[in-house]
């Protein structure tokens, strides 16, 4: 019997966030109507080709939520005694079996994490999660713990609402939370060709089409729980099975969705047209550069009159690199920061 497991149990290596290096200067004091928040950010170099990154110093972020530039009050480089990290791996189970071609790549990957990532391992289904590896710091296990997706189809599978599912079993902590999503990213449940309004053949009134791509409805329920949640998104292409599978509008359509997912969620989405690549190690090549060059931004956000995600943008001004950040960030509202301290 298959057990979908809806708690995640989590070993991790001691450590803290908020242990951050000396400043060079005092922090500002913080605005008055604002409250503290933080969330991770990552700096990547600009060229794909170049994997060297500058170190950040707090003087050089730049936190803008509207017009209104926030005051930085600490940052914490992802390393060290603050390099502990969760990482969750999720597969999807309408993946095709040749799939299998890379699970080399992915057991390599899992195996060269440092011993401060505790990973875990999930199938995705049916709308939730599978969990085959709760999080770990034996690599060699979780590793082990890949296998060929089943290439099936279920009743409702959705890779967005599956994230959603492991969202809301995993515990709150203050370290770095990112998952690798290897998907289509074609929701089954509710795309394209269950909502497209029928076309009148005779045309005139009624007659509709659809000419731009279609986006779930559950990528953005996926987007606002991942940045509710602070966890960073990256994905993987790989093709589905069956006829939806091997559509070109579904396919694009998927990848449409899982860029946005990422990309609002502070990660980016890999793929390669509509093929499956010859290796995924370039990829996870490169979400390694990411995940070695992340930060702890600590800032004073402007509440509103509910706690809720506020936009915000994230830059620098030093050459070479960009700060990709999530965007938007949960700030308490003003009596629920206050009630806190």
């Amino acid at each position: 019997m298959t057990i979908y497991k809806s708690v995640l149990g989590v070993s991790l290596l001691a450590g803290s966030v908020l242990a951050a290096p000396p400043a060079t200067t005092a922090p500002p004091a913080a605005a008055p109507g604002t409250v503290g928040v933080h969330m991770v950010v990552t700096v990547e170099p600009l060229s794909e080709t170049d994997n060297t990154v500058a170190s950040l110093g707090r003087e050089d972020f730049t936190v803008r939520q509207g017009k209104d530039r926030l005051a930085v009050t600490d940052w914490v480089p992802g390393r060290g005694d603050s390099a502990v990290l969760q990482l969750f791996l999720l597969i999807d189970e309408t993946s095709d079996t040749s799939l299998g071609s890379q699970l080399a790549d992915l057991r390599a990957f899992v195996n060269a994490q440092p011993p401060t990532t505790a990973i875990g391992i999930g199938y995705m289904r049916n709308t939730t999660i599978n969990i085959v590896q709760n999080f770990t710091n034996d690599h060699a296990q979780a590793a082990n713990a890949l296998r060929l997706p089943l290439g099936s189809l279920s009743a409702s599978d959705s890779p967005y609402l599956s994230l959603v599912s492991l969202l809301k079993g995993w515990p709150e902590s203050k370290v770095r939370r990112e998952v690798i999503m290897v998907t289509d990213g074609i929701d089954r449940l509710r795309g394209y060709a269950a909502s497209a309004p029928r076309i009148n053949p005779r045309g005139g009134v009624g007659a509709r089409e659809f000419s731009m791509p279609y986006i779930s409805p559950d990528v953005d329920t996926a987007s606002r729980a991942a940045q509710r949640s602070g966890v960073i998104v990256y994905s993987i292409y790989t093709r589905g099975v069956g006829h939806i599978g091997r559509s070109s509008l579904e396919a694009t359509n998927g990848q449409n969705g899982l860029s946005k997912l990422t990309d609002e969620t502070g990660g980016e989405a890999f793929y390669l047209g509509l093929a499956n690549p010859v290796s995924f190690k370039p990829y996870l090549d490169r979400i390694q550069v990411y995940l070695d060059n992340q930060y702890f931004l600590a800032f004073q956000a402007k509440p509103g009159k509910k706690a809720g995600l506020q936009r915000i943008k994230i830059s620098t001004e030093v050459p070479k690199v960009e700060v990709v950040s999530a965007d938007s960030v949960w700030v308490p509202a003003a009596g629920q920061a206050a009630a806190k301290k």
